[in-house]
Order: C-alpha cells, then structure tokens, then sequence
C-alpha cells in the first residue's frame, strides 16, 4: 500500500470514529436527560402521594369532627335546658340564705359551677355549629385595630404586652373582619396565658409569594410539647388546667371556613409559633384581571 492510500485509510478510520463518538456522545445525553426526568418523575410521584396521605387524613378529621359536632351540639342543647333551672334555683337560694355564711358559700359555689357549665355548653356550640361569613375586603390593619381592642384588657391582666407589626404592604383580604379578628385574638389570649406576666405576643403578616396573606401569632412563653403538636386543634384536648380544650378547635374551623390553613409549631429560640394562611383576596384577584 502506498503512503497515499495509508494515510486515505487514516482518515476514514478517522472520520468514522468521529461519528461513533458524536452517536455514543448522543447516547449518553439522552440516557442523562431520561435518567433525570425518571427521578424527577419518581420524586413528583412520592410528593403527590404524600400530599394525598394528608388530605385523606383531612378528609377523616373533618368527617369525625363534623359528626362529633353534631353529638356535642345536641348533648349542649339537652343539657342547657336543665342547667337554666339550676342556675334560677341556685341564685334563689344566694340570696335567700344570705347572712348565713357556710350555706351561703355553698349555694355561691352551686352558681359558679353552673356558670362554668354554661360557658363549656356555649363553647361546644360555638364550635359544632357552622360559620357563615360575611365576607368583603377588608385591610388587615382594620383587623388589627379590632383586635388590639379585644386584647388590650387581656394584656392588663395577664401583664403582657401585645406588639401587632405594621400591615401597610398587605393590602387588603376578603375575610369576616370580626372572624379574622376572633380567630387572633384568642391565639393572642393563648400566648399571653402561656407566657405570662411580663411576655410578649407578637403578631405580623406578610405576603408569601405564592399569593394571599400570611398571618404569623409567636410569644416568649415555654412553646408547645412536642408530643402535644398534633392534637392541638382536637376538640376537648387541652394543657390548662381550666381550660375546656375548644378554643384552638373553633379557631381551626373558623380558619377552613375562609379557605386557609393553619399550623401550630415551636420556634427555635423558644416559645410558640401560629401560621395562618388565607388565599388571595378579591383586590388580587380585580388586579390580575386588569393586567389581562
């Protein structure tokens, strides 16, 4: 063979071991890109599986609060009646007995017991029965301004403080204003109680951006026990000592009434932290359409 033909011969080698490559190079971009979207699809499918877990378990919680809502609801109406009898009799008897001291205090403790009854029957009704709304849009800072009303005399007598942080880039949400505000007041009341005399609950809100509003409720007290995080919001479970354990439980329905979520967790440097999420507001909702 010729130098010629040799080097011919070279170049064609050369040239065909330019295409295998460039086909094993293609190969092996197509086997990274499916060996990608595999883990990426096989992730997506863990996550929509874990997602269905939770609503599941959603779905039956609401099923067997909703028919022991019913069961309370029915129990409150049954035992109301008997206990405005006892309350009438028992104030009957304050004040016919008054000036003799021991049955006096008797009949007295009779009615603070039926008072406290009575508070329990209101509670359990309030929470078995449904909310409606009177929804329309409102900014947030006209819900702060009724909730500093509410906790102002919480504060005093607990010997709290209450910071609610300014609101002025929220904008505004479509809400039941008096909801919205009952819903934080009462984690207010919470965190004042658990923090004590000289705590501090602090209230925020902020827009994430996924949209809608964020509502965060933290104190200094000593936080939630772990083991306790998720019952909270379970009718009747409380850590009081006088509590009737339906506060946390009608905030919870009040909040899914709206369409948001809550959750109740701990924060790293101490005491207890709320989240509420509620969705876009109508003024979000007016302002897409308009950029459209």
């Amino acid at each position: 063979m010729t130098a010629m033909a040799t080097m011919e011969a070279v170049g064609r080698v050369t040239e065909r071991e330019l295409e295998l490559s460039a086909i094993i190079s293609a190969y092996n971009d197509v086997t990274d890109r499916l060996k990608d979207a595999h883990e990426r699809l096989h992730q997506e499918v863990v996550r929509l599986r874990e997602e269905l877990q939770r609503k599941n378990a959603e779905l039956r919680r609401r099923e067997r609060l909703a028919a022991l809502g019913e069961m309370a609801a029915s129990l409150a109406h049954e035992i109301r009646n008997p206990l405005g009898g006892i309350a009438l009799y028992a104030s009957m008897l304050e004040r016919e007995l008054a000036g003799h001291a021991r049955v006096e205090q008797a009949a007295s403790r009779i009615t603070g017991g039926v008072r406290s009854l009575e508070r329990l029957v209101s509670d359990i009704l309030d929470f078995a029965q449904d909310h409606p709304l009177e929804r329309q849009p409102w900014a947030l800072n006209d819900i702060f301004t009724t909730l500093e009303d509410g906790a102002r005399s919480w504060a005093e007598q607990t010997g709290g403080r209450v910071i609610l942080e300014p609101t002025a880039d929220v904008g505004e949400i479509d809400c039941d204003r008096h909801r919205v505000a009952q819903v934080l007041l009462n984690l207010v009341i919470n965190g004042l109680q658990a923090a004590g005399r000289g705590g501090t609950v602090r209230v925020s809100a902020a827009r994430p951006a996924g949209g809608g509003v964020e509502l965060c409720v933290i104190d200094d007290g000593p936080g939630i026990p772990e083991e306790c995080l998720h019952r909270i919001f379970n009718p009747f479970f409380t850590t009081k000592a006088s509590g009737t354990g339906l506060g946390l439980a009608i905030v919870h329905r009040l909040v899914e009434a709206h369409g948001g979520t809550i959750q109740a967790g701990n924060r790293p440097e101490g005491g207890a932290r709320f989240v509420i999420r509620l969705p876009a507001a109508a003024l979000d909702r007016g302002e897409a359409r308009g950029r459209s």
